[in-house]
């Protein structure tokens, strides 16, 4: 395998990882893993061969990888879910349960101009009271099924 390939495959299972974790909605999108693991591995290796230390090709490929993707409407849902409803079901039912409720939740988050650093803006607290709220009225109608 040459390094190219090798640096793409690096980048692709780092993106896809946090996908997973962090952003199901976009853990399918193989356009966007594909492309953005392409400019990653290029940027990586261009920042490299113009001298650069491996701290700095670092830093200037993981901008590219995760821009965009340091605010995750997922895992503030799933911290709803955690903080405010875990004493209503098991441990292993918090995260399917906030999978669940994910697309519930997503018109709450259309009235919210989600940035990258938006979890430490004022506006957070306020959207949490409102996933809060939908959630446990979404609850009272439907029980936790």
């Amino acid at each position: 395998m040459d390094v190219q390939q090798k640096d793409l495959s690096y980048f692709r299972l780092r993106l896809q990882e946090l996908l997973n974790s962090s952003f199901p909605e976009k853990a399918h999108d193989q356009k966007f893993i594909d492309q953005r693991s392409s400019w990653a591995a290029n940027a990586y290796e261009g920042a490299f061969r113009s001298g650069n230390a491996v701290e700095q090709c670092d830093e200037i490929a993981n901008y590219i990888l995760f821009e965009g993707l340091h605010f995750s409407k997922f895992d503030t849902v799933f911290k709803v879910v955690c903080n405010e409803f875990d004493t209503i079901m098991a441990d292993e039912e918090l995260r399917p349960f906030a999978l669940k409720m994910f697309p519930v939740c997503e018109h709450v988050f259309a009235g919210y101009e989600l940035t990258d650093d938006f979890a430490n803006g004022n506006e957070f607290d306020l959207l949490y009271t409102e996933l809060t709220g939908t959630i446990s009225i979404w609850i009272e109608e439907n029980g936790l099924q």
